[in-house]
């Protein structure tokens, strides 16, 4: 007897779970780059193929540090998700990032797990091994080394580690998710999906972080990448402008000219500027004193002054604002990074 089933009817497509684990400070841009990218993904799908839910450690509403809220589901001991995002949110000393016992409730039942920046970060330091084949934020890592030397973390932009990816987070959230995506769409939706967020590229997640990564391309000027990336590499003993310009082959003038051609100001001052801003992440972020901070990034004398007259107060006045020790208030000013 034939079967009644009609071979020809289309399956319904699995829906694919996803977890989004946020907590108070959370990166909107994070969250906002996985959940438009789903979305998008469902609205060109004939049949929704991806589902979301909000979770913290209590649930309810949860508020990012744009002052954005999402109403968030509680975690739970056996969670159901094919996928889980842990969000990150500007601390990583945050004890609700990253938490071995939420990983491990993910992963135990097969679950990927990607962790980005901050979340990351945790991770590597609850770890406290080698993290060479880890990823974080290039700031985040930085920082890392800053308090502890305790690795040269990967600049890449996410590094799997069995069924745990650690990410760089913010931007390259959006990578990290189309590449997710692509495992089980078709690749004309995958392009579709990118190009409604006009992402003209999807990235793979070796390539290098643009910003204090192994490769920079920040202006797409061969030298003058290559200037900026010698300028991030050497912050605590700066190369004097004359000794760049020999390292480029180019002469001081011609070096001035396409500094004030690409960002309207001169080599020594793109140089202070990124050595003042590695400072202000180390005032709210580290407990070293004023003055390591000051050798920390090649300022042995009057790095009080350079400061106030970058930022427009003194580094006792933002720490005084921030808390003692950098420990961070909302009414610090911050880089979400």
């Amino acid at each position: 007897m034939a079967s009644s089933t009609n071979i020809n009817t289309p399956q319904t497509p699995r829906v694919w779970q996803i977890d989004i684990i946020v907590a108070d400070g959370f990166v909107l841009l994070e969250v906002a780059a996985i959940v438009d990218a789903l979305r998008i993904a469902n609205r060109i799908a004939a049949q929704p193929q991806f589902a979301w839910t909000y979770r913290s450690a209590r649930g309810g509403l949860i508020e990012s540090r744009c002052e954005a809220f999402v109403n968030s589901a509680p975690c739970v001991e056996r969670p159901g998700a094919d996928y889980a995002f842990v969000i990150g949110n500007s601390d990583p000393d945050c004890p609700a990032l990253s938490p071995p016992a939420l990983i491990s409730a993910y992963t135990f039942r097969g679950a990927q797990v990607f962790l980005l920046a901050e979340a990351a970060s945790r991770y590597i330091k609850d770890r406290g091994g080698a993290a060479q084949h880890l990823s974080t934020h290039w700031e985040n890592s930085a920082l890392m080394r800053e308090r502890s030397s305790l690795f040269e973390a990967d600049s890449a932009l996410a590094s799997e580690d069995g069924l745990v990816v650690t990410c760089a987070g913010m931007g390259a959230t959006v990578d990290v998710v189309l590449t997710l995506m692509g495992r089980h769409i078709s690749p004309a939706a995958l392009v579709t999906v990118a190009n409604v967020l006009l992402h003209d590229r999807i990235r793979d997640f070796s390539t290098r972080q643009p910003f204090g990564g192994a490769r920079s391309n920040t202006t797409g000027d061969t030298a003058l990448d290559r200037c900026i990336q010698i300028m991030q590499d050497n912050i605590e003993e700066p190369v004097p402008i004359a000794e760049l310009s020999r390292q480029l082959g180019l002469s001081a003038r011609s070096l001035e000219r396409r500094f004030r051609a690409g960002f309207d100001t001169t080599p020594n001052s793109f140089y202070r500027e990124i050595r003042l801003s590695k400072a202000n992440n180390l005032l709210l972020n580290s407990r070293l004193s004023v003055g390591e901070i000051g050798l920390a990034c090649g300022f042995p004398s009057g790095f009080s002054s350079l400061y106030k007259a970058q930022f427009g107060l003194t580094p006792m006045a933002l720490r005084k604002r921030c808390g003692a020790g950098g420990q961070r208030t909302n009414s610090c000013v911050e880089n979400d990074g």
